[in-house]
């Protein structure tokens, strides 16, 4: 990059940008940990067939999520346009509770549809081995209630997040995980050790989350000289991005989520636990790099509504080599120690041999899937959405039938490979497509600087990690091994990126400033 570029990107990130980005790594963070540590604990109390239908749960509340008709994300764009001089408070305040009352309708009728085919998923869908059929569909008609509340939740922290008020929305989520997690192994260990009472649980936890976030949402809101009011005017004004990502969403969701509800239908919930226990691993790659992209997504729909073509092409790359950086060192850590990472997350040696080669596999398509974050981000900022739908009607075409054919021929492995191929495809395709119009001269920068060589700098350093690593160092010494390569693969990453580079840089000469100027004050 050139002198007056570096300048520019060093700008980029400005006082609040960086809040916001450290309360969403400390919140995700711990969020993340929450999750990890707490997974072990319900296997433990429920069985690994109980956790399967948790994992079930996952699952419905993504494709439950596609009758939200792409107005989450719709939402949040308009929230960042308004701080950006594109809506006035009456009118932000109109499109919200317009939202409200849509989606409060549609949580209704999601959950009165999965409470009536309650019966019919547990005995038609799942192969339980172990668990009775009741005990399932009494799962499946709390999980329906839970899933609508998490739709109007949804409301909120979208609002929030377009907000750029990041700070707020993670203290608040933070706490509230925290209250869920602790509460089910609380309601576990000294109520009742069912997974009926773990999802009333997260019922109860859910329903205080939705009254919080929207006192949150409405008090961080200014003033209006009317109440708000439904209004189908201000509806129409976003129809037409939310419509592209309602395609998108749909799209996205069978790409993600086929795999799964092939597999719930085909193996044993067993099996399908094992999956959905390496789904679980390689995901938390995302809560690396979301942190990043949930505030680089509204900035970047800021500076395109401004027509700010320096400062979006600086954020843009300054986002790509941070989430290269950041996903590209966890990732190739799981890639390369699975085994032992699962080993060391379970305690149980012959399941981290059962999920280790899935998470070997799942957390490169994952890598894959992760660096297309950025790009994607910059498209949604223009409000484009046309290429990524044709992409993902394209992939889809491919997907399930292929899934249709791997599954049976070769399991769960190799539903994993297949979403291996479709990333490594969207990388090839995807990039040279958006770069022919947006940021038109930046695709080999992105494909060079931002992605190639920081990735192959992380995955040489965990390599040569992973093959001087001594045998039989005991869970401390091999926990120490794992960080160090961690830290050494993330070290070396971001030092061979440019732009995270020069952050380093102008960081640590700040740092020495400080520090001789407090000497020279001492004198």
């Amino acid at each position: 990059m050139t002198v007056q570029a570096l300048t520019a990107t060093s700008q980029v990130i400005t006082v609040s940008l960086k809040k916001n980005v450290i309360a969403n790594y400390l919140g995700q963070g711990w969020r993340a940990l929450l999750g990890l540590v707490f997974i072990p604990l319900y296997i433990r109390y429920l069985g690994i067939e109980a956790y399967g239908l948790i994992a079930i749960f996952a699952v419905l509340q993504t494709w439950l999520a596609l009758v939200e008709m792409g107005m989450m994300p719709a939402l949040s764009r308009e929230m960042a346009r308004f701080t950006g001089g594109a809506h006035d408070a009456q009118s932000i305040r109109d499109l919200l509770r317009t939202i409200e009352l849509i989606d409060i309708g549609i949580a209704g009728a999601i959950a009165l549809s999965v409470w009536a085919a309650s019966g019919w998923l547990a005995s038609n869908w799942l192969r339980p081995e172990n668990l009775s059929v009741g005990v399932a569909a009494e799962a499946f008609a709390v999980m329906g209630a839970i899933t609508g509340l998490r739709f109007i939740e949804n409301i909120y922290l979208s609002s929030i997040v377009g907000l750029q008020r990041q700070v707020l929305q993670n203290a608040i989520i933070s706490i509230m995980a925290t209250v869920r997690a602790l509460g089910a192994v609380g309601v576990l260990a000294w109520v009742s050790p069912t997974i009926k009472a773990f999802f009333l649980w997260q019922g109860l936890s859910s329903l205080i989350t939705v009254a919080v976030l929207a006192v949150a949402v409405y008090t961080t809101l200014p003033s209006c000289p009317k109440p708000a009011k439904f209004s189908l005017s201000a509806f129409r004004g976003m129809w037409h991005f939310s419509a592209g990502m309602a395609a998108i969403s749909f799209l996205t969701v069978l790409l993600t989520q086929v795999d799964k509800i092939l597999l719930a239908r085909l193996l044993t919930l067993e099996g399908f636990a094992h999956y959905a226990l390496a789904g679980v691993m390689s995901g938390a790659l995302y809560m690396l790099i979301s942190p990043i992209t949930s505030v680089y997504y509204p900035r970047f729909t800021e500076l395109a509504t401004r027509g700010d073509t320096v400062a979006l092409r600086a954020s843009y790359h300054q986002c790509a080599q941070i989430v290269t950086v950041l996903m590209g060192a966890a990732a190739v850590v799981l890639m390369l120690f699975s085994d032992i990472v699962l080993r060391l997350w379970t305690g149980d040696p012959a399941l981290a041999r059962q999920v280790a080669p899935l998470l070997a596999v799942l957390a490169l398509g994952t890598l894959f899937n992760g660096l297309m974050m950025t790009p994607y981000h910059l498209q949604l900022a223009h409000g484009w959405t046309t290429l990524e739908i044709k992409i993902d009607i394209v992939s889809v075409a491919v997907l399930v039938p292929t899934v249709l054919w791997v599954v049976p021929k070769y399991g769960a492995i190799g539903a994993a490979w297949v979403w291996v191929a479709l990333n490594a495809s969207s990388l090839m395709i995807v990039i040279p497509l958006m770069h022919k119009f947006l940021l038109t001269t930046e695709k080999w920068h992105w494909y060079g600087q931002d992605v190639a060589i920081p990735l192959a700098a992380t995955g040489a350093t965990v390599l040569l990690c992973r093959a001087l690593m001594p045998d039989d160092l005991g869970k401390l010494g091999t926990f120490s091994v794992i960080f160090l390569s961690s830290v050494c693969a993330l070290g070396i990453g971001a030092l061979s990126a440019p732009t995270v580079r020069h952050q380093i840089s102008l960081l640590v000469q700040r740092s020495i400033s400080a520090v001789v100027m407090r000497a020279v004050k001492a004198r």
